[in-house]
């Protein structure tokens, strides 16, 4: 046993006298996510501990005292510059101390534990009229606790500045495990018997400020985003000792903040969005003191590059509302009224044509477009990471800041600076607070590219102080920017600074190496040279493989989300960061590294991480980089199974294309065995559950009957590929999509006997799906190129994605190129002039993930709404039965409970509405949900068939 084993093994000891009920996690596969956050930087934890009281966390900090063990508190883990992680014990706040305590609509105030999220609270306090007024680009993920370490401010700090204005008062516990309350008026022990340390803690901190009142009142608090370093100016006589205040943005080095009590602001009656364009950054930025006279909400900047990556990942539509240029403003007005808030936003439009420097401007009066704008703006960080050129950028100088009326000049020598270094950076950010995000194409796998860096950082520092700015705006100063801090501040201050830290935490375990004895900028670094790994999947848009593939998640979390899109089922049905998207890559990120995880392709750890990942391709869409999980996890199951048994279920559902063939010859007595006993017994040992019922399948005489009907008279315009699901269980959808298809303008020939290979790619039996996907592409490329129309969505998207990129031949993307989804065919081929049958005016609609993901621009929902449907209720997120995960019995548990995210919900509130799902899962797991309530998804086809006297009912 090593000394650091004994050491944890002690620590975990201690913890488990201390608080019995404390869950703590110390293997790889636990620790190997929080090894991460959103930075450049990397540092593998001892042990992750998830505290669910301040007793819990008074427990582990008396431990780790203790012991000599680092402590570091994490909210979301979306820290840019490296402050949430450390070497010793990580305490994740989000996983359980998530409560909101109080919320005073009266007194206009919340308390709240440190890991409760941002949008949870603003979802919560809305209901009272109320918000919190900080909203970083994270907030559908980052914490309270975490805004309060960094003194975080967001998108419109123009009007709510930081989070440091916001709080009233912060329970802590110190590094000896002392409980208080910090508020304006000082420090409060909450045990009385704590009185006599409290009293000596303050009165050092006094004794602190009445040495250093110069240095203090003449170097901090100079400009509205001067975050960098502590805030020791709240501290001052004049400001009344407001140790709330001063605790903001220490990033877990002084204290470990519990719970706070943060202040709310009203909600606005009325806002309008203008989206101003500019021939680049610096011309934004000259305007902005123009801008700021018309006391704006919100002025948000960002350039081309952003919006060209979000385009090419989410398709054209994604952007929308944008006039001419090269580089944008939004602009946010708010007010009582809104004729007023209008007529103001004409004025400014006006004001700034007349400046000349606008290529364009317009007032965005579509909700719908203000929300794909600001979607936008807060997937920067993301989307300036992997840009649509494949280029990769980091963060490292992501947050100066100077005032705003120096914004211009600032960034004109910064952009200089860049090219003295051949360096590339990405701008957006909070112009209206002269805060600047960038991320910049920096070289940090070579000792050559990190020299760079560091002097480019250093001059970078320099440059900032120069506009009378500062290193940090809102992002802390972490791993990133501690060192350079002796460019900013006197040595004076800089001792002030450490005498502050030695205060609170004499030990130095709070956080260590951050803005106090800090770390090299360049130390820890998670990025290096790695071999080329040799795979299956091509990943041709990685110029590093599968390296290049699991390195593009950059930690910003946005799979850490509860709400908006699809991505990631698996986490908000668990809460455990391990089954997130990012927790995943992490994982995977270890295994190439070889140092945490030792077993490569064979890692149980990663095999476990990516277990409950449900392969639903969201990521790739919903992740601002790109991350393909379901891809990547194929690719592990293919190297991790080679030459070995697989589990029961990859042999029963995998290979369900051939036995599901097989079965359609005895499809009766089959379906009569499978519902009986026998079935069961099947059932089990193919590691299928039993809680669900076997789909019947469909005879090959049903199947023959419905494709000559199925066959339209006259000149095909398209192919219709009748996938394996479609020909095993509903050869009906089939016939359905023939007519309606024909009824649209667009004859049809039935295409049978071929596969995409799905079932084999989902349980990573590669070599199988490449030789399937070749009879496949064989088969269609030959010379025609009328569209191959799929029905089924997921066999669509392992056609239009998966066959190309695993095959990697010229055929295999002839054929990809050509293959659309139903509604993509309805979309883009119906004569114009078409009108389909009757249709409701509510239903409700579950979209298959892997057809949100793939078909960008063709979404069932926008379909059916210009076909005439009025309401579509659609359920966003997976119906959780993924194909074969949720046939898996190990997965049942979860599969339900990820269905009752969304879908559950709606099928609970039906009321008779027809509920439309193209995807064969998506309708199984309906019929499992409500089929004994008389409830059928219909197929998108089935809904428009001409044939049909009421939307599924075939005469």
């Amino acid at each position: 046993m090593t000394t650091a084993t004994r050491d944890l093994a002690g620590l975990t000891a201690r913890l488990a006298e201390l608080a019995p009920g404390l869950r703590v996690e110390t293997g790889p596969g636990a620790t190997g996510p929080y090894a991460y956050d959103a930075s450049n930087y990397r540092v593998p934890p001892r042990a992750v501990a998830f505290p669910r009281s301040a007793d819990d966390v008074v427990a582990v900090l008396r431990a780790c005292r203790e012991t000599g063990v680092p402590v570091t508190a994490r909210g979301g883990g979306t820290s840019m510059a490296g402050n949430a992680v450390g070497p010793g014990v990580v305490l994740d706040f989000s996983r359980y101390m998530n409560r909101i305590l109080d919320i005073d609509a009266g007194a206009r105030t919340a308390r709240v534990e440190a890991g409760v999220v941002l949008d949870a609270l603003r979802s919560a306090t809305a209901l009272h009229g109320l918000d919190f007024g900080p909203d970083p680009s994270s907030h559908s993920r980052c914490t309270l606790g975490g805004m309060i370490g960094n003194d975080a401010c967001g998108n419109r700090s123009v009007r709510d500045g930081r989070t440091s204005g916001h709080v009233v008062a912060l329970e802590i516990v110190t590094a000896d495990g002392v409980r208080a309350v910090a508020d304006h008026a000082g420090l409060h022990p909450v045990d009385p018997a704590d009185a006599g340390a409290v009293a000596r803690l303050e009165d050092g901190l006094k004794r602190l400020v009445g040495e250093n009142l110069a240095p203090i009142r003449t170097e901090l608090g100079r400009i509205p985003r001067q975050v960098s370093g502590y805030q020791l100016q709240h501290l001052l006589p004049e400001n009344g000792f407001d140790a709330a205040r001063a605790l903001v943005g220490t990033e877990g080095t002084c204290a470990v903040v519990t719970a706070a009590t943060v202040r709310l602001v009203a909600t606005a009656q009325a806002t309008t969005l203008l989206t101003l364009g500019y021939d680049d950054v610096v011309e934004a930025a000259e305007d902005v003191p123009d801008i700021l006279r018309f006391a704006p909400s919100a002025v948000e900047g960002m350039d081309e590059a952003i919006v060209a990556t979000m385009r090419a990942r989410r398709g054209p539509d994604s952007v929308t509302g944008l006039p001419e240029g090269r580089a944008w403003l939004y602009v946010e007005l708010e007010g009582d009224d809104q004729a007023t808030v209008n007529a103001r936003a004409e004025e400014l439009l006006a004001a700034l044509r007349s400046l000349g420097r606008l290529t364009g401007g317009r007032v965005v009066q579509s909700p719908a477009e203000r929300r794909s704008l600001w979607r936008v703006r807060e997937d920067g960080a993301g989307l300036a990471a992997r840009l649509v050129d494949g280029g990769e950028s980091w963060p490292g100088w992501e947050d100066a800041a100077v005032a705003p009326q120096d914004l211009a000049a600032y960034l004109r020598g910064f952009r200089k600076l860049l090219a003295s270094h051949r360096l590339t950076g990405v701008l957006y950010g909070h112009f209206g607070a002269g805060c600047v995000h960038v991320r910049i194409d920096f070289d940090m796998a070579t000792g050559t590219g990190r020299e760079v860096m560091r002097r480019f950082l250093t001059e970078a520092a320099e440059l900032v102080v120069e506009h009378g700015g500062t290193l940090s705006g809102e992002h802390g100063d972490g791993r990133a920017r501690s060192e350079l801090l002796k460019v900013m501040y006197s040595d004076r201050v800089i001792a002030a600074f450490a005498a502050f830290k030695q205060t609170f935490d004499p030990d130095g375990l709070l956080n260590p190496h951050v803005i106090i004895d800090p770390a090299p900028l360049d130390a820890n670094l998670a990025l290096r040279e790695l071999p080329l790994v040799d795979t299956t999947f091509g990943f041709p848009h990685d110029e590093d493989g599968f390296a290049g593939a699991v390195r593009r998640c950059v930690g910003v979390g946005r799979c850490r989300s509860d709400a908006g899109g699809v991505m990631c089922p698996s986490y908000r049905a668990t809460g455990e960061e391990s089954d997130s998207t990012r927790g995943r890559a992490r994982m995977l990120q270890e295994m190439l590294r070889g140092e945490t995880v030792q077993d490569g392709w064979r890692s149980t750890e990663v095999r476990d991480a990516l277990d409950l990942c449900l392969s639903c391709k969201a990521c790739s869409s919903d992740c601002p980089v790109g991350v393909d999980m379901a891809t990547y996890k194929a690719e592990f199951l293919h190297r991790h199974y080679k030459g070995r048994l697989r589990p029961r279920s990859h042999y029963s559902l995998g290979w369900l294309p051939k036995t599901s063939a097989l079965a359609g010859y005895a499809a009766r007595p089959v379906n009569a065995l499978l519902r009986g006993p026998l079935g069961r017994l099947l059932a089990r040992l193919g590691g299928v559950t039993t809680q669900r019922r076997i789909p019947a399948f469909a005879s090959r005489r049903t199947l023959r009957e419905t494709l000559r009907a199925a066959r339209t008279p006259g000149p095909a315009k398209a192919v219709l590929f009748v996938d394996s699901f479609t020909r095993a269980f509903r050869p009906q959808v089939a016939g359905a999509a023939s007519r309606v298809l024909a009824d649209a303008g667009v004859p049809c020939t039935p295409r049978d006997g071929l596969c995409c290979g799905l079932t084999w790619v989902s349980t990573g039996q590669l070599a199988t799906a490449r030789t399937i996907m070749g009879r496949t592409v064989a088969a269609l490329d030959d010379g025609d190129d009328r569209p191959i129309i799929v029905a089924e969505p997921s066999c669509a998207a392992a056609l239009k994605r998966d066959v190309p990129e695993l095959l990697g031949t010229e055929a295999a993307r002839r054929v990809a190129d050509r293959v659309q989804t139903f509604t993509g065919a309805l979309s883009d081929l119906a004569d114009p002039g078409w009108t389909p049958p009757p249709l409701p005016e509510d239903v409700v609609l579950q979209t298959h993930c892997h057809e949100y993901a793939t078909f960008k621009g063709r979404r069932p929902a926008d379909l059916l709404r210009r076909l005439g449907v009025g309401r579509v209720d659609e359920a966003e997120g997976c119906c959780g039965l993924a194909g074969n995960f949720g046939f898996e019995a190990r997965h049942y548990d979860t599969s339900i409970a990820v269905a009752d995210l969304a879908l559950a919900p709606r099928l609970d509130a039906l009321d008779g509405r027809p509920v439309v799902a193209d995807g064969f899962s998506c309708a199984t797991q309906i019929d499992h949900l409500a089929g004994d309530r008389g409830v059928r998804a219909l197929h998108l086809a089935e809904l428009l068939d001409p044939a049909a006297d009421q939307p599924g009912e075939t005469t």
